[in-house]
Parts: C-alpha cells; sequence; structure tokens
C-alpha cells in the first residue's frame, strides 16, 4: 500500500509539472584494481565546480547537491595512476554510485612525459590484463546508440570487427567467426544463451534477457583475450550486474516494444542491497487483453526476470547472490500467412510452435586474504529447455501433417575459483579453476511423409568440462605492460584435451602513441548436441562424432592507437586468425563446422573427423569522439577475408563472409528548460556491408522433392546483394522533483531498404523467393525513474 501511494503521488507530481530537483548525490567506493582493497585518502573532484571528497577508511566517498547535467569527475590517490570519468550522467530520479579501481603507479628511476591517459573511462577495460582488442561499455552506451534497443549485442555490432547476423536476431559475426564461436560470462561464470528464442545452438535471439539497465560496466573482447577466457575461438562477453542502492529505495517503470517492466532497488540492512527487474512482452500483454495487434496467432510471449543481492560480511568478506531467467514461446502457424505479402516471423507451407526457458543463477564468495591476495568462489547453475513441434501443411487441401518434434534439455552446475595476487605495483599473478558439469537430454525427429520417422538424436547423458589457468603481468613502466598466461581445458566426455598460450604486449611509445601486440591458440568445443548424432548401422545406433576434438585457433593481432586529443581517438588493428581441427564429413564434401550457426537450427551431418581448416584475416579502424561539449560521434570500418576448406579440399567463402562492413554512429544533445536540466537527444547510425554468400537451390530438384534442395558442389558461391541501413533515435528526458522522464522513439532502416536475408523454396509457387530483412519498423519507449 505504501508503494502504491508513493507511485500515485509520483504521478500526480509529474502530470501537474513540479520544478526539477537542482542537485543529486554521487558517492561509491574506491579500491586497488587487483586486490579490491579500499584505498583510503583518494581525491574524488567534479570538475567545474566546488563539490568534492575523500574516501574514508573504508574507500567509501560520497558528494551531495552536485547539479542535474552531465560531469566530468577526475579522482586522485598518491601512488596510484588518476582516472577520469567523463560526462557522468546526473539525473533526479536516481543516485550515481560508484566503485572505482585504481592502478597502482610503478616508480620510474626518469621522469617520463606520459600524456597516453589509458585510465579514462572508455580506454580501460574493466579487467587489467587486456591489452589488445578489448573494449568496455556501460549501461549508457547501450541506451544512446540508435537500433541497440538497449541490447549489449545490438550495440557491440557497431564496434570495428563485428557484424550483425540478422537484423531479426542479435547473434553477432566477429572476425568472420561464426556466432558460436562466443563466450558468455556473467559475474565471472561461463553461462548459456541469454536471450530469448535463443536456441540450444545458437548464441543469440531476438529479444536480450539481460535487462541493460542492471548492468554495470562491461568487457566486450574480440581476439587473442587473456588465459582466463576459454571455450571461445572469436570473441568474449565479459558482463557485469551492478549493485542496488545500499541507502534508498528507487524505483523503475518503463514500456516500450520489449515489454512492460518494472525495477526495485534498495536496502534489505545496513550492509545489504538488492536491485530486481521484471519484464513481460508488450505484445503478450495485448494478445491478454484481446487486442488485435495485427501478428495473428503469431505473437511473440516471453518474460524474465533479473536480481542482484549484495551482502558485506566483513571487510574482508563479501556474498552476492545473482540470477537472469526467462520464457518464451511463439506460434508460427503457415495457415494464418497472408501469401499476398511478405511475413516476416514464419513460412506459409509450416506449423511451428516453439518454447524456450532458461535461468542462471549464481553464489559468490569475495574475500580479501591480505592486502596483496584476493580471492574468489562462485557456485552457479544454468538450466535451458527448448521444445519444437512442426506440420508440413499440404498444398492442395491445407491440411496439417507432422513433420518434426524435438527436446533440448541441459542442466550445468558451475564451480569457479580464482584468486589475484599483487606482488608489488609491477607485478601481478592470477589463477583459476573452473568445472562446469552438464547434464543434458536431447531428442530430434523428423517424420517423412507423415509416418515415417528418423530420428537424428535420442540421449540422456553428461560430462564435465574442466577449464584452468595462470596468467602473469609484468609493468615495466607505466607505458609499458606485458601479459603472458596459459589455459589449459579437458573435456571429460572423451577425455580431450588442450594446452593454450597467450601473451599480450601494450607500448606507449610517444606521448599519445601506444602499439599492442597479441597472440592466443584458443580452442573450444563442440555444440553439445553434434557429439550425439546418430549413425544407423546394422548392429545399431552408433555415436560417429563422439570422439570429436577442440576445434582450436591461432589469433595474432598488432594494434596501434593515437590519442589525438582528450576526446577524439583513432585506433587500428589489424589480425590472422588460423583455424585447424574443425568437424568436417569423411565423404569429400563442402561441409564443414566453421558455417554452423548460420541457420540457427541444429546440423545433423555424422561421421566427422577433426580435418577441416579455415582462416580469417583483416583491417580494422575506429575513430571515436567521446561524449563532450554535447555530442560524440563514432566511426568504424572493417575490412577483412573469411575462407574455409572441407573435406573436399576446395577453399571456399564461408557463410559469414562480407569483406567488409561500415559504420557511422553520431549524436548531439540539447539541453532545455530555463535551468538546462531537460534534454533532448538526437542520434542518428549509418550501416553498410557487402552481401553474405550462399549456396544456390537447386530448382528442378527442389521441384519433384516438394522442398528446397542446395546444390553442395557450389557451396557459398553466390554473393547476395549489399547491405544497407540507416537507424534514427530521438529521446527527451525531463527532469521533475526526485524523478524523471524520458521518452524514446528508435526509427529502424528508416530508408524501408529491402536487405535479403536469405533465398527459399516455394513449394506451393514451386518458386525461389527471396526473404528480406526488417523493413522500417518504429519502436517507441517510455522509461520513468524515481
Amino acid at each position: 500500500m505504501k508503494t502504491l501511494t508513493l507511485l500515485t503521488l509520483q504521478l500526480l507530481l509529474l502530470f501537474f509539472g513540479v520544478t526539477a530537483q537542482n542537485s543529486q548525490t554521487i558517492r561509491g567506493r574506491i579500491e586497488d584494481d587487483v586486490t579490491h582493497t579500499a584505498i583510503i585518502g583518494a581525491n574524488i573532484i567534479i570538475e567545474g565546480t566546488n563539490k568534492g571528497s575523500s574516501s574514508d577508511i573504508d574507500g567509501n566517498f560520497k558528494i551531495t547537491d552536485v547539479p542535474i547535467g552531465r560531469h566530468n569527475i577526475k579522482i586522485s590517490s598518491v601512488g596510484f595512476l588518476p582516472r577520469q570519468l567523463n560526462q557522468l550522467v546526473v539525473t533526479a530520479g536516481k543516485e550515481v554510485i560508484l566503485n572505482i579501481s585504481l592502478i597502482e603507479q610503478v616508480r620510474e628511476l626518469n621522469e617520463v612525459n606520459v600524456k597516453f591517459d589509458r585510465q579514462k573511462e572508455k580506454s580501460t577495460t574493466r579487467n587489467e590484463m587486456a591489452l589488445i582488442s578489448a573494449r568496455s561499455f556501460n549501461i549508457d552506451d547501450t541506451k544512446k546508440y540508435a537500433g541497440a534497443l538497449g541490447d549489449p549485442s545490438r550495440m557491440v555490432a557497431n564496434f570495428a570487427g563485428v557484424v550483425g547476423a540478422n537484423d531479426s536476431r542479435n547473434d553477432i559475426v566477429v572476425r568472420g567467426n561464426s556466432p558460436l564461436g562466443s563466450l558468455w560470462m556473467l559475474e565471472g561464470l561461463n553461462i548459456a544463451n541469454p536471450n530469448h528464442f535463443g536456441a540450444l545452438v545458437s548464441t543469440g535471439g531476438p529479444v536480450s534477457m539481460l535487462n541493460n539497465n542492471l548492468l554495470d560496466k562491461s568487457d566486450f573482447l574480440t581476439g587473442a583475450f587473456p588465459a582466463e577466457y576459454g571455450n571461445a575461438t572469436s570473441s568474449v562477453f565479459d558482463l557485469r550486474l551492478r549493485n542496488g542502492n545500499d541507502e534508498k529505495r528507487e524505483f523503475l517503470a518503463q514500456m516500450g516494444f520489449n515489454g512492460f517492466e518494472f525495477g526495485l532497488e534498495g536496502p534489505l540492512s545496513k550492509k545489504v542491497s538488492y536491485l530486481v527487474n521484471y519484464r513481460y512482452s508488450t505484445l503478450g500483454v495485448f494478445k491478454q487483453l484481446g487486442l488485435n495487434i495485427g501478428t495473428g496467432s503469431s505473437t511473440p510471449i516471453f518474460q524474465d526476470l533479473n536480481f542482484k543481492i549484495n551482502a558485506i560480511l566483513s571487510k574482508k568478506s563479501t556474498l552476492t547472490f545473482f540470477g537472469v531467467g526467462g520464457s518464451s514461446s511463439i506460434d508460427l502457424l503457415g495457415n494464418d500467412i497472408d501469401t499476398t505479402k511478405q511475413d516476416l516471423y514464419g513460412n506459409e507451407n509450416v506449423n511451428t510452435r516453439v518454447k524456450y526457458q532458461t535461468l542462471i543463477g549464481g553464489l559468490s564468495y569475495h574475500y580479501k586474504i591480505s592486502t596483496k591476495v584476493f580471492t574468489k568462489l562462485t557456485f552457479g547453475i544454468s538450466k535451458t529447455y527448448q521444445t519444437y513441434q512442426g506440420d508440413s501443411i499440404s498444398m492442395d487441401t491445407r491440411q496439417a501433417f507432422p513433420n518434426g518434434e524435438s527436446l533440448f534439455e541441459t542442466q550445468k552446475y558451475s564451480l569457479n575459483w580464482r584468486t589475484d595476487y599483487k606482488i608489488n605495483a609491477q607485478n601481478t599473478l592470477a589463477l583459476g579453476l573452473t568445472s562446469d558439469f552438464i547434464n543434458f537430454n536431447l531428442f530430434n525427429k523428423r517424420i517423412y511423409h507423415g509416418n515415417q520417422d528418423k530420428v537424428y538424436v535420442n540421449t540422456n547423458d553428461n560430462t564435465n568440462l574442466i577449464q584452468g589457468f595462470t596468467q602473469f603481468k609484468h609493468r615495466f613502466t607505466n607505458a609499458f605492460s606485458v601479459v603472458g598466461g596459459l589455459h589449459f581445458q579437458k573435456l571429460l566426455l572423451n577425455n580431450k584435451n588442450a594446452i593454450e598460450p597467450r601473451l599480450a604486449i601494450n607500448y606507449q611509445f610517444l606521448p599519445n602513441h601506444a602499439l599492442s601486440l597479441g597472440y592466443g591458440l584458443h580452442s573450444q568445443m563442440q555444440n553439445i548436441y553434434a557429439y550425439f548424432v546418430q549413425t544407423p548401422t546394422s548392429s545399431g545406433v552408433k555415436y560417429t562424432n563422439k570422439d570429436l576434438d577442440f576445434t582450436k585457433s591461432h589469433h595474432i593481432v598488432l594494434g596501434y592507437e593515437y590519442n589525438i586529443s582528450e576526446h577524439l581517438r583513432l585506433k587500428i588493428e589489424t589480425y590472422y586468425q588460423k583455424i585447424m581441427n574443425v568437424p568436417v564429413e569423411m565423404r569429400a564434401s563442402s561441409y564443414s563446422a566453421l558455417n554452423s550457426g548460420a541457420s540457427f537450427a541444429p546440423t545433423d551431418n555424422d561421421s566427422l573427423v577433426n580435418n577441416g581448416v579455415g582462416r580469417n584475416y583483416g583491417l580494422e579502424f575506429t575513430l571515436e569522439r567521446f561524449f563532450d561539449k554535447n555530442y560524440y560521434f563514432l566511426f568504424t570500418t572493417s575490412l577483412y577475408d573469411a575462407k574455409y576448406k572441407g573435406s573436399d579440399g576446395i577453399e571456399r567463402n564461408t557463410a559469414f563472409n562480407t569483406h567488409y562492413v561500415v559504420n557511422a554512429l553520431a549524436g548531439k544533445e540539447f539541453l532545455l528548460g530555463r535551468k538546462k536540466t531537460n534534454a533532448l537527444n538526437l542520434n542518428i547510425k549509418f550501416t553498410t556491408s557487402g552481401g553474405k554468400y550462399l549456396t544456390p537451390l537447386d530448382l528442378n530438384t527442389s521441384k519433384i522433392k516438394h522442398e528446397a534442395v542446395f546444390d553442395e558442389t557450389k557451396a557459398f558461391s553466390e554473393q547476395q546483394g549489399g547491405y544497407f541501413r540507416i537507424d534514427l533515435k530521438a529521446s527527451y528526458r525531463k527532469e521533475y522533483h526526485k524523478s524523471s522522464l524520458e521518452f524514446s522513439l528508435d526509427l529502424q532502416n528508416l530508408t524501408n531498404h529491402k536487405n535479403i536475408f536469405q533465398q527459399s523454396f516455394n513449394r506451393r509457387t514451386n518458386s525461389i523467393t527471396n526473404e528480406y530483412q526488417q523493413f522500417f519498423f518504429p519502436v517507441p519507449m517510455i522509461r520513468y525513474t524515481f
């Protein structure tokens, strides 16, 4: 009742236009970047004001009465490199809580003029071991970029080396690799696909379950990553959740195309804070209300819950409980489709019914053994559930006949331990061990002509993936660092092993100029489905894929970074990736597992061996102006080539080879109102890339078999037309007394350009048809924080 009364009062204040609050509180904690011990006496200064503070014995600081708007914050402490946070947004509806880590300064005999400031927020990754091919991002980035929809995957698609695989999904292609080469991590745990409608054999989906309102500063790595990351060959999302407000209760209400959501955070006690957010799909709500929204029976319904509870047990120990869970379902009924129009969700000749559930939970214990040693133990559970039921629709009677069904269930129990030892300011040692015990129940069959079954997978089993790492960082000077390490992993399913050396160097050879070099051997197990594809023999079913080894890749990167000015940066990276041990068929064919992930459905090839190879190389440019004086821009260009060889020995383009991608983003903020506390933001994004390669359809054979038949001898030989898209986002934020209201409208594919997605065979018309990506689509959103 109290919450309802508070909400009512807030809405009354909103409608009557109460004068905006002039100030807000900024507070947080200053700590050592390795040991997480408190830094006492650090100075925190807000530029352009007389506001500031110092950290206390616990590293905490608090600055009250900070004016609403954007501010630059400088943090300094004797013996540590200074750090600066630029253009931090301060609103009336929410306190700003910062957890800031500082790097200890290396004492140098000779004075060096160090102008290259990696401690600026946008230039510094959360992981201090990541010296190359890494970029940090935060909640503001996911909200700011046009077309991102608050989704981390769609947001990083603007970075150099990254290509969006599909407008309707957030799968990403990194440096020519399959989306399946990516690793998702949350609070240090390796997690399952964190997306709604996210299949077992994919790493993306149409809507992210990770709510960006809960994200803290996180890292995205695109190759040659440090030794602590394993079981990935292309990229890593190292995501963190922020802590809830530990002093006052705060609320969030939001409505957009992705859903209705409500968030709550605050203290449970003096040393325990919580943060929780629940969302239910907007279209699902409309359907429950009986409103016709023009999608017929094809209404995506989903809901998710994100939470984090943080408890400070003592000055040395902290306990954290966190989780992400969601469910989603949709019925795509061919008989409901208007055959005179393109349908974005289904196929007129089939019925598809799918359901998904994902649960991710973790419990972490952080302990500071001493002022130099920090250890962390995390236990996690990831569960996934996916069902599929399909029908084939008769061309004459339009009667539906079953054509397939599947059930994929997994339960992963993870134990993760790591320790960081700061020997001194120059040397840091880290080591860790991870065990992922996986139970799985997999079943997939296809029904031919309504009565003949072919079972591709039918297993109920378990396995364990064990990983370990050690890595060491030495800082010769403040401008010269080297990180080396080893990663080890073993799959108990077939006792395959992988030992992977890693090395990275970063050297500031001139003021504002730096060179980086990175090398890594990376290995990844196959998708668990692939190991259990059945091979029928006269003596019974055999698992001819069960002995598959890890796919491996050598990745070497050379980078150059030039800080042209305080807010303008140029970054260039070139890379070469040699991929080995790729599963291909025993017989001569064009098949390669490097192309998996292009269709988001399982491949049922059996009798596979690790004889395939591939190679990717490219050149990436980034010119970025960080937000300052009310505007920013980001320009990225990637030139690359991705090729593979199947068991037939012929070199071909991969399914993800577009040769180039160009992104141009810009944004401008206009301050409005008498006190300039309200803000109008305009953001635009331009993207173009080369077309993907496809395997041509064999039209005559397709007509005879009444289904799509591809000419595999010409695999990925025909290139589609190029991709072009412009997105425009307008948002307005108004400040009220202790609350903030924000509206936004994201106009996706503003020019309604027809980007081809793929070719398909329509057995009703006996013709090849083009399927297109998303047309012009407006996405409104309203957010209220109080």
